[in-house]
């Protein structure tokens, strides 16, 4: 190659490279920004629901007799979804009182289907099924009905 020829590759015009440049890498971009509210998405919602699971168990653990635990642990659930604006598409709530007994446990499983399929361009599932299970200690002096 020629002095002249390399001055004229050194010295070539290179206006509107950075728009060609934002061109290719806007979709990337945008791509990962929703990647970012895909997993905060999912990552608060689990922090919701094992709250959700201990609530639940909780106010289980204080009912007198198991149905009523079984209805007092899936309005807890509800309302503590509710209440932190968790978007989930169906809740379910599974509550075992097999050991519904003074100083026995109850335990409680929330399950929560968080939406996904607004998030286009990801591949993503349309949902995502988050569950939690939390245990409570029933009182040993409490009084049975």
């Amino acid at each position: 190659m020629s002095a002249g020829g390399l001055v004229g590759v050194l010295g070539r015009d290179e206006s509107g490279s950075v728009a060609v440049e934002m061109v290719l890498l806007t979709p990337l971009l945008v791509l990962m920004l929703l990647f970012v509210v895909a997993l905060g998405r999912v990552v608060s919602a689990r922090i919701e629901v094992d709250g959700a699971a201990a609530q639940a168990a909780r106010a289980a653990s204080i009912a007198r007799d198991p149905a009523t635990a079984v209805a007092m642990a899936t309005q807890a659930a509800t309302t503590a979804l509710g209440s932190d604006h968790v978007t989930c598409a169906g809740i379910s709530v599974s509550t075992d009182t097999a050991d519904f007994v003074p100083g026995g446990e109850v335990q409680v499983t929330v399950t929560c289907h968080v939406e996904l399929a607004d998030l286009v361009g990801l591949r993503l599932p349309a949902s995502e099924a988050l569950s939690s299970t939390a245990a409570s200690v029933i009182d040993t002096y409490r009084a049975s009905s």
